[in-house]
């Protein structure tokens, strides 16, 4: 895509590994995120916006053909792809959270390009082996899944948890025992496949308040956690009016408008114990 025309379809030069660089052969996997289709349709997501032709995608497997001269544990095997490279060795790295370094490489990100693409480029730190038991389209989904691990970590999820998912996409419907809402009656059906308890069908027009009681009735309790996916300002305001008191917190996992307005004295009513976001 480009600033232009975000439709575009090139062709580009086959790129060449640098000493610590891998080049894969034909992105096998690639999973549509819907930050691209942001990207596609809107040519932004809040502060990110595409200036120059760029390639989307960031969920990808693919298998080795060619490595830097420095590379020595990755030969022609099939890889899954870390989109995230940390460029230098900041302050932050070396507080162990290189995801949030300001001068990470990002695939997809703009102007970073991504992996939609039959050969791709990447540091051989940020590919990793896929067992035999794993096809490359699993291995396309470990991102989204490690999405998912980090959230509940972060949240304190554990046996037993009861929690509630705004936008049962592709991240959240793997983690946990859910109450489950999407505009969209597919997705919700797949949530149900994959192990949803309920599920909640909601109209954009919904008033959040409401929302969270319907999520209340439905649990026969207010959840312990929320787990916000969408980044929609109502969908976010449902997760903290829904919170329990006490809660484990509300987990933001959805990127949205760049301002957002949030209902903060009920989240300290409720003496929440953390509103943070997944990166």
């Amino acid at each position: 895509v480009d600033k232009d025309n975000l439709s575009v379809v090139g062709q580009r030069p086959i790129p060449e590994p640098g000493p610590n660089v891998v080049k894969i052969l034909k992105m096998h996997s690639v999973g549509i995120c819907g930050s691209d289709v942001h990207m596609w349709q809107n040519g932004r997501i809040g502060d990110f916006v595409v200036k120059q032709p760029m390639v989307l995608g960031h969920e990808a497997s693919g298998r080795v053909v060619k490595v830097g001269s420095a590379v020595t544990h990755l030969k022609a095997d099939r890889v899954a792809v870390e989109p995230g490279v940390p460029q230098e060795i900041d302050e932050i790295f070396k507080s162990g959270h290189y995801n949030l370094s300001p001068s990470v490489f990002f695939s997809s990100c703009p102007p970073d390009d991504g992996t939609l693409c039959r050969y791709y480029k990447h540091n051989a730190n940020f590919c990793y082996k896929l067992p035999d038991n794993l096809t490359c389209d699993e291995g396309g989904l470990i991102k989204p899944l490690s999405v998912g691990i980090h959230a509940c970590r972060r949240a304190e999820v554990t046996l037993g948890s009861s929690a509630f998912v705004c936008g049962a996409g592709q991240t959240f419907i793997m983690i946990t025992h859910v109450c489950a809402t999407n505009l969209y009656s597919d997705r919700l059906a797949k949530a149900k496949e994959m192990g949803a308890d309920f599920l909640l069908p909601v109209k954009k027009e919904d008033e959040p308040k409401e929302m969270a009681k319907k999520v209340e009735g439905m649990l026969g309790c207010m959840p312990q956690i929320s787990i916000e996916c969408t980044g929609v300002q109502s969908s976010i305001q449902t997760a903290i009016y829904v919170s329990l008191i006490m809660s484990g917190g509300a987990e933001f996992g959805g990127f949205g408008a760049e301002m957002t307005t949030i209902p903060l004295l009920n989240a300290a009513l409720s003496a929440i114990k953390q509103m943070i976001s997944h990166t």
